[in-house]
């Protein structure tokens, strides 16, 4: 895992192998929080999964997991959960398109598969999902 400068991991936050969190990013884990009420037995988990990068200054609400190999834009303002690979940014967060794990925009063909340009790797998008051929 990479953790750039000014992130903070609270109680509630768990992150696989190779995560990368940007510069300034943050975590919520309140979804509520008011200063004159004790909510700490209401932390929600935020799982971020292998691979998953966030960018820098991003916030993810908490109680919304991170995809394996999903990649969050700077800025982005992540309210809901996101899918192995996906791409999303925006605030609310929106998905825009896939990326590979080598962090590549992938460019899906009419049979639906698209191949990283850097690694090779081939993926398909099945029943708005992807999932890696290359094992």
């Amino acid at each position: 895992m990479k953790v750039q400068n000014n992130v903070s991991l609270y109680t509630g936050v768990e992150c696989e192998d190779d995560v990368f969190l940007g510069p300034s990013m943050v975590f919520t884990n309140v979804i509520n929080p008011r200063s004159a009420v004790a909510r700490r037995d209401q932390y929600l988990r935020t799982l971020v999964k292998k691979g998953a990068s966030i960018g820098a200054n991003a916030t993810i609400v908490c109680g919304h997991d991170i995809g394996r190999y999903a990649f969050i834009g700077a800025g982005a303002v992540v309210t809901k959960e996101v899918p192995d690979y996906a791409l999303v940014v925006g605030n609310p967060a929106r998905q825009t398109g896939w990326m590979s794990e080598y962090g590549h925009k992938l460019k899906f063909n009419e049979q639906s598969e698209a191949t990283c340009p850097e690694s090779g790797q081939r993926y398909e998008l099945k029943n708005g999902r992807v999932a890696k051929l290359d094992q």
